[in-house]
């Protein structure tokens, strides 16, 4: 139901009762016509000032002004339509556009019933103290349901603005969200980039200059440029697909078997003797395969682009609810606070970071480099 339909109903319910009651008066004819004009009045201010003004904050001086000496009339003729209050404090009230107003407007009715009381009543010192103990009664009620109301609308009004604020924090939580995700993708297509293509391509250029060098004899190394250039457009399908998984060769085979085929075919382009141990069939969850995978593919890239080395190391441990991949190198070693930036050691320290495990790095000048990544698991299948 509207308010506009509420206050209808409430002032014709108001109009009939106050008929009926003026019927049962037994009222001379003159006064009780004049009765009945005065309710019509009220019933014809409200739907002349107020029906459309239900709904609006700013309410309707004309119809509080209008019920005020509606009442006044009402009651000068017949003490009976006082009853008038019950619908004329709360339009004193709810159609005011502020609290003060509102409390003037219920000064001025309870000074409208008085005036009305004296001349229907009379002002002998019964008639005075009835008419005081009436009028101040209703006033008081009146004025307790105001500041009631008021507190009402001020805590609706607070509740409104903590909403809207809320709102708008969860739509800047949320836009923070996808921007946070944006970046968080953009990072991780870096790392694959970096960590599958990138590399493949790195391994194509060294194929490709060793070619040259071997001139018309390059068959073997033209057949691993071959190799590695579909190994790369695989890769590079897969990142288009969203998939950017490590490519084993089979579906999901155990971690050992996987670094095996990584290291094969880094010996095979480098020339580089690569010796892998560990466990046979450890298989890890998905994304904690990725990793170790991950990692073991960039540390024998750091070996080949810097290191220098003619041997490397690979081994898998697992146990105590870790899962650990070294890499060790007999190369010139480095110092590796002076390490610089980008998507060496940095990238593999962030994707460790992802499944909460860490980085230790192991070297100096002259004397080779050791790579230890480390995840934790729960289980471990073997």
């Amino acid at each position: 139901m509207t308010a506009a339909r509420g206050w209808s109903t409430a002032v014709i319910a108001t109009a009939v009762l106050l008929a009926i009651l003026l019927v049962l008066g037994e009222l001379p004819p003159w006064r009780f016509a004049l009765a009945l004009a005065v309710v019509g009045l009220l019933v014809t201010g409200w739907f002349v000032f107020g029906l459309r003004r239900a709904d609006d904050p700013r309410g309707s001086l004309p119809l509080v002004a209008v019920t005020i000496v509606t009442v006044g009339l009402g009651v000068a003729v017949t003490p009976t339509l006082a009853f008038m209050q019950v619908l004329a404090y709360p339009i004193a009230w709810m159609f005011m556009p502020t609290f003060r107003r509102g409390v003037v407007a219920n000064l001025l009715l309870a000074l409208a019933v008085a005036l009305g009381y004296l001349v229907s009543l009379g002002t002998a010192p019964d008639d005075l103290r009835q008419i005081a103990i009436t009028v101040v009664l209703s006033l008081a009620f009146s004025m307790a349901m105001g500041f009631w109301i008021a507190r009402i609308m001020t805590l609706g009004e607070e509740r409104g603005r903590l909403l809207a604020e809320l709102q708008g924090a969860q739509e800047q939580i949320a836009a923070l969200h996808r921007d946070a995700g944006a970046a968080a993708e953009r990072e991780h297509l870096a790392r694959e980039l970096h960590d599958t293509i990138a590399q493949d391509l790195t391994g194509l250029v060294m194929l490709a200059q060793r070619a040259r060098r071997e001139g018309a004899g390059a068959v073997e190394t033209l057949a691993l440029i071959e190799e590695n250039a579909r190994g790369v457009l695989a890769e590079t399908r897969a990142l288009v697909a969203a998939g950017a998984s490590v490519e084993t060769g089979e579906t999901r085979v155990d971690v050992l078997s996987a670094l095996r085929r990584i290291a094969e075919r880094f010996q095979r382009e480098t020339g580089i003797t690569v010796t892998v141990q560990g466990p046979e069939r450890l298989v890890l969850p998905r994304d904690l395969e990725v990793v170790v995978l991950r990692c073991a593919q960039e540390a024998l890239a750091n070996a080949r682009k810097h290191a220098r080395a003619s041997r490397i190391e690979v081994g898998l441990v697992a146990g105590d609810g870790a899962v650990r991949v070294t890499v060790t190198d007999d190369g010139i070693g480095f110092d590796p606070a002076d390490a610089p930036d980008g998507f060496g050691l940095p990238g593999m320290r962030d994707r460790l970071a992802i499944v909460g495990g860490s980085l230790t790095v192991t070297s100096a000048p002259g004397e080779g480099t050791r790579l230890t990544a480390e995840v934790r698991v729960q289980e471990l299948a073997l």
